[in-house]
């Protein structure tokens, strides 16, 4: 199912259970980002919610869907501005715990604000679920997000999300690519996508070794969606295919590396 409105997409809704992205909620100079909601039956969950650029908007939007304060689980795939910097004001707002990867979970309150309460400050910890390297389930309604390992792609410390009822990976920045328009669109020729996709790919991720390692992972799932933070998404098996394919034999980061690139300026 893909509905689309001027402002959500609905990717997902069976029985209970709802997958949203929202696509064109930054404004101004920031980079277009995807926002998304989870929700089953009563329970939800915003995965890589943004920052101070994304907080109103998406607040307003989502709800639309639900009582904000009802909130379960913001998933935070690593700690960049542009994925959790508006995280005080979604636990101030909420009782909302976070999921994040163990190496980035004791940063997370230093992004505790001026305008969050002392109360929230000292409790901010006990909120914080910290996924091991290894990854983990967590529980969501009547059934469980599965936080999976993508180390080095690009955050040293980094996971993806995988929703085994829909049948989604939330797969972060891999899989990005910088459009100006339609993010919402799904990828359709991917010869032709690849350009918008291989700049950001080979300065961001660390290596060729970490992103086969990351293929080879995800093509033991049954995915039938890949939705990357930044643009537009990879649905049906086909195009997960050349996705999958492409990545896994793309020379990224440390191995496009020479002398020229360690040079003192005269």
């Amino acid at each position: 199912m893909n509905i689309s409105s001027k402002t959500a997409t609905v990717l997902y809704r069976k029985n209970g259970h709802s997958c949203i992205v929202f696509s064109d909620l930054v404004e101004g100079e920031g980079v277009q980002a995807n926002q998304f909601l989870i929700i089953d039956e009563s329970h939800t969950g915003i995965i890589d919610p943004g920052g101070d650029l994304t907080y109103t908007p998406l607040s307003i939007e989502i709800s639309k869907h639900v009582n904000l304060q009802d909130l379960d689980y913001i998933f935070a795939s690593h700690q960049d501005p542009d994925i959790i910097a508006s995280l005080p004001r979604w636990m101030l707002h909420s009782d909302c715990k976070v999921v994040t990867p163990a190496q980035w979970s004791r940063f997370l309150p230093h992004l505790a604000s001026s305008f969050v309460t002392d109360k929230l400050k000292h409790v901010m910890n006990e909120r914080i679920i910290a996924v091991p390297d290894k990854g983990m389930k967590i529980p969501f309604g009547r059934s469980h997000i599965i936080a999976l390992p993508a180390h080095f792609l690009h955050s040293v410390g980094n996971i993806n999300f995988y929703d085994p009822v829909s049948k989604i990976l939330f797969s972060g920045d891999m899989g990005a690519s910088m459009v100006d328009e339609n993010p919402e669109a799904p990828v359709e020729d991917f010869a032709a996508h690849i350009p918008l996709m291989e700049g950001f790919h080979q300065r961001y991720m660390t290596c060729n070794k970490a992103c086969r390692l990351w293929a080879k992972m995800v093509s033991q799932l049954d995915v039938q969606m890949i939705i990357p933070q930044h643009g537009r998404p990879f649905i049906g098996r086909t195009m997960i295919a050349h996705f999958l394919k492409w990545i896994a034999n793309l020379e990224c980061g440390v191995d496009l590396l020479s002398e020229s690139d360690y040079q003192i300026i005269e």
